[in-house]
Parts: structure tokens; C-alpha cells; sequence
């Protein structure tokens, strides 16, 4: 029976095998969001997520005969890193059926783990679906990402933890994919601690949890996409749901360009490398949801599986929706010395040259003329507005790219 008491069991098993995660405090996004604000680093966790706290649970609590042909499951990438750790130290095969727009990193790190990784389709739902053919076909036990007892129990430690670090705890914000984190800590915390208010947070993208709560139970979104792609999980939990309703307070979603600015403020402010999955707690935080925190607030970061590519562009991504970075064209006469008098009217309004592209050869271009591309370091808005304004007052024509 799933209850504190299963949490609390799962906590013991898991002593020496899952990492106790730091919960730290942060005075500069304290400062930024009116409110004391505390991280619970689960990105910090091995194998980059709490994934393997339910995992390890799980295949603990299975008599070995059952497991002997090995365990099989579908994931996004945090899931199959934590399973295939876990079987890895109980000593049997994982297989992982894995969406193909499954970061790198997180493929090979689940292959470093010692599983058989199979891609296939284009989501999470799409894995899902041969696994549980191949469950069948190959008589393996299936282990799901988050709709199982014990891998909620093995989730609801982090609630246990962050409990036993920040007793006065008043706000608590919880990432949402399926519902197995947000579910298991929910359970703990609520039985320990009557008075806490508890926030989910999905990508506006993958709105799940919001559509079952206005439904009235799980329904299968027809779409579902977001950079924060380890909680893009298009239909909640059967066994997921009916605690969320019970025990948290509110559900809330953040737009993509709220999580790309959030992890380049995390890594930037906060020294943290966070997938986006981890990022949208924060996120809701420091733009659409500021007056969500309320006393002493906790932000579970959930995992920190961020490859380097996608690190890139959402740096990038990030750096734009701040004003911090400004791709422009110019139509330049082909000259010799227009280009570098462009420079130099740049480098006098102190804009940063990134990156140069100059192309008299396209067909968009009037002949004589040269295409010029650049991509502009800067200091906000008001830094933008400022050099468009004297490219304009100068006779270039700039246009904005985005």
C-alpha cells in the first residue's frame, strides 16, 4: 500500500545507493524573487536525475527470480539512465526503448550504464508502445517511468529529505511529466508537514497534469513538444493522478522561452547545470508566476542531464529573450572599407561582433550590394534599442532576426 510508511521503507532501502541531494540556499534568486528561495539539487543526483531513487526501489523489492531474464522500459532519457544504473548494481540486463529525438548524452550515458538501447519513434508514448510489445515478446518484467507504487515510494524520499533539511518549509514547486516526482514527494510532505503549499509545473507545451485536472481524470494529449523534453509525457498516471488532485494545491505551466532563460540563469547565477525539465520550476517563479512564492520556497531542480548541443542553443535562446544577443542583417554596398566602417560604428556603441557572414553572391541581394550577417553580444533592451536606433540614424537598414 502506497503511504508515508512505504516512503519511509524506501528511504532505508536506498541508504548507500542514491545520493542524500544538497538543499541550498540561493541569496541572489532570494533577492530576485522577493522570498527566501532553496534548491533541492537533484540534478546533482547519480545519474543526473532522481530517476534512480524509484528505480532502485523498484527492482529491490522484486524476488530475483522474476528479474533473472532482466527488466525492460520506455524513456525520455532520465528514466533509462537510472534503471539501467540500478539493474547494473543488482546485476541484470536493462533494455530501454528510447524516443529518437532522445538527446545524445543521454543515450550514450544509458549505454555507458550497461543497457541495450533501442530508438524508436518520435515520442516518449511511441516508446511506450514497443516496449510493451517487447515485454511480451521477450518475457521481460516491464518498469514503468512513474506509474508504479514503488516507483512513486522511491520518488517521495526527495520529499523525506527536503523535510528533514528545511523543516519551516511554506512553498514547495515540483516538475510534472507523468506525475511520479511530483506524486511521491506530495505524499511525504503532506504527511509530515499539514501546512504547504504545493506547486506543479509543466511546459506550456506538454500541459498534461492541467488537462486532467479540468477533465477529471488522465487524457492523452494529441501533441506534446518542449525543450524540457524529460517531462514532455502526453497522458498523466493512472496511479499518479489521484494524488496530485488530493494533495497539490496548483498546477502551472511556463512558456519555452521562460525555461531557456531560467537554466542560462542557473548555470550563469547559480554555478548549476539543469535540463529544462529541472529549469521550469524556477522558471515559473522569476516571470508568469512570481507571486506563487510564499515564505520559505523550495524549487526542486529534478535532473541536470543537459547535453552540450542543447546547452548551446538554449544559451543562445536565452541570451535573445534577455536582450543579452541580437542577430542582424544589413544590406551593405560593395565596397572596399563599408564593412569594416560597420564595425567600427559597432564597436563605438560598445556592441560586441560574435559572429560575421558576408555574402555579396545571394539573389536577395540588390547588385552592387553585400549581405552582411551579425550576431551582437549586448547589455539588455535598452542596448538593442540603443544600436538599432544608430545603425537607423546612419543610413544602414538593419533587420531583426530572430
Amino acid at each position: 500500500m502506497l503511504n508515508i510508511n512505504a516512503i519511509h521503507s524506501a528511504a532505508k532501502l536506498l541508504q548507500g545507493r542514491v545520493r542524500k541531494t544538497e538543499l541550498i540556499s540561493s541569496h541572489y534568486f532570494s533577492e530576485r524573487i522577493g522570498s527566501p528561495l532553496w534548491f533541492k539539487c537533484e540534478n546533482l543526483q547519480r545519474t543526473g536525475s532522481f530517476k534512480i531513487r524509484g528505480a532502485s526501489n523498484y527492482l529491490l523489492r522484486q524476488p530475483s527470480k522474476s528479474l533473472s531474464a532482466g527488466v525492460i522500459t520506455a524513456s525520455a532519457g532520465n528514466h533509462a539512465q537510472g534503471l539501467a544504473c540500478a539493474a547494473g548494481q543488482v546485476g541484470i540486463a536493462a533494455t530501454v526503448v528510447m524516443p529518437k529525438a532522445t538527446p545524445l548524452a543521454k543515450v550514450m550515458a544509458t549505454k555507458s550504464y550497461g543497457a541495450e538501447v533501442i530508438m524508436h519513434g518520435s515520442s516518449f508514448d511511441d516508446a511506450v508502445e514497443l516496449a510493451r510489445q517487447l515485454e511480451q515478446e521477450r518475457g521481460l518484467p516491464y518498469v514503468s517511468a512513474f506509474d508504479d507504487p514503488l516507483i512513486i515510494a522511491g520518488q517521495g524520499t526527495v520529499g523525506l529529505e527536503i523535510i528533514q533539511q528545511l523543516p519551516d518549509i511554506d512553498t514547495l514547486l515540483v516538475p510534472i511529466g507523468g506525475g511520479g516526482l511530483i506524486a511521491g514527494i506530495a505524499l511525504a510532505v503532506r504527511s509530515l508537514k499539514k501546512k504547504i503549499r504545493i506547486i506543479g509545473v509543466q511546459a506550456t507545451g506538454c500541459p498534461s497534469a492541467l488537462v486532467a485536472r479540468r477533465e477529471r481524470k488522465p487524457v492523452a494529449l494529441p501533441t506534446a513538444k518542449s525543450l524540457a523534453d524529460g517531462i514532455v509525457v502526453k497522458r498523466l498516471g493512472d496511479q499518479t493522478f489521484p494524488l496530485i488532485e488530493a494533495l497539490v494545491d496548483d498546477l502551472v505551466t511556463v512558456e519555452e522561452e521562460e525555461i531557456a532563460q531560467a537554466i542560462v540563469s542557473l548555470l550563469e547565477m547559480g554555478k548549476l547545470v539543469v535540463e529544462g525539465a529541472g529549469a521550469v520550476t524556477l522558471a515559473a517563479l522569476l516571470y508568469s508566476h512570481r507571486k506563487l512564492a510564499m515564505g520559505n520556497t523550495v524549487c526542486v531542480l529534478s535532473g541536470g542531464n543537459l547535453d552540450v548541443q542543447t546547452m548551446s542553443r538554449v544559451v543562445e535562446r536565452g541570451m535573445l529573450s534577455e536582450g543579452r544577443f541580437l542577430k542582424i542583417r544589413v544590406d551593405l554596398p560593395d565596397i572596399p572599407g563599408a564593412l569594416a566602417e560597420l564595425a567600427v560604428l559597432l564597436a563605438q556603441i560598445e556592441a560586441n561582433i560574435l559572429h560575421v557572414s558576408h555574402d555579396r553572391r545571394t539573389v536577395d541581394v540588390t547588385l552592387g550590394h553585400s549581405e552582411v550577417r551579425l550576431e551582437l553580444e549586448t547589455r539588455g533592451p535598452e542596448h538593442i534599442a540603443l544600436i538599432l536606433e544608430e545603425l537607423k540614424a546612419t543610413g544602414y537598414a538593419a533587420e531583426v532576426e530572430h
